[in-house]
């Protein structure tokens, strides 16, 4: 067994719904801008080969804990999104080949420091800070299931819908998704592809109560803490 210098950190898990065992999470790619109505409420108006920008695993907020307010902003904003959970492994498949690399779906929330993400943007530098932040990834339990759903997918806060869409708008789908995220890197068990969000995004502050859903894979809800 290998030494370490410093104990190693645990690997966050997700839940399986229905199952004992989880899913460890191994890392997280985001996909900007996948809904054509979001793209245009950030500035952008055509269908551009999808973007990526990551989180670390730890990102990751679990059913039943609450995200905490994140400190340096004053401009923290929800973003809805379905996620695909990664089960095999895979390098530069095709759309057609895509999805059998999924292993299921959740639905997951990409909060972000959209004051600092701004600032990014205005200087050239990268979003790190705006995006991979502690807390920044909630998710649901996975559903198991290779076959991407369609339906409507949601955000409230404190009862209040703020985005709306349906999944089957998404400019990018699955497959295509993951094909091009297997060109870039070689896709492994345990990662996670948070997919785009719909518009409407909007801020969040210590207190406010999120409910969301992506129809036929699950319910998300969590209080944003102070």
């Amino acid at each position: 067994m290998a030494e370490f210098a410093i104990a190693p950190p645990p690997v966050p898990v997700v839940p399986v719904e229905g199952e004992a065992g989880g899913f460890p999470v191994r890392r997280i790619l985001c996909v900007g801008r996948n809904y054509a109505a979001h793209a245009r409420e950030m500035g952008a108006d055509s269908r551009e080969p999808p973007f990526f920008f990551t989180k670390p695993a730890d990102a990751i907020v679990t059913p039943g804990r609450d995200p905490a307010y994140p400190p340096r902003t004053k401009n923290l904003h929800h973003e809805i999104e379905l996620v695909v959970a990664i089960g095999a492994a895979g390098r530069d498949v095709s759309p057609g080949d895509a999805l059998a690399l999924v292993f299921g779906y959740a639905v997951g929330v990409d909060l972000t420091r959209r004051d600092l993400q701004n600032a990014a943007k205005d200087k050239g530098h990268p979003w790190d800070a705006g995006k991979a932040f502690d807390d920044s990834a909630p998710i649901s339990a996975i559903r198991r299931g290779n076959q991407p759903p369609a339906g409507r997918i949601w955000i409230s806060v404190n009862g209040t819908v703020r985005q709306e869409g349906q999944v089957a708008d998404m400019i990018w789908n699955v497959a295509e998704i993951v094909a091009e995220a297997s060109k870039l890197w070689t896709l492994a068990p345990g990662d996670l592809i948070y997919t785009g969000t719909p518009e409407g995004v909007g801020p969040l502050v210590p207190g406010d109560v999120v409910e969301g859903e992506v129809e036929g894979v699950g319910r998300i809800g969590f209080t944003v803490a102070p």
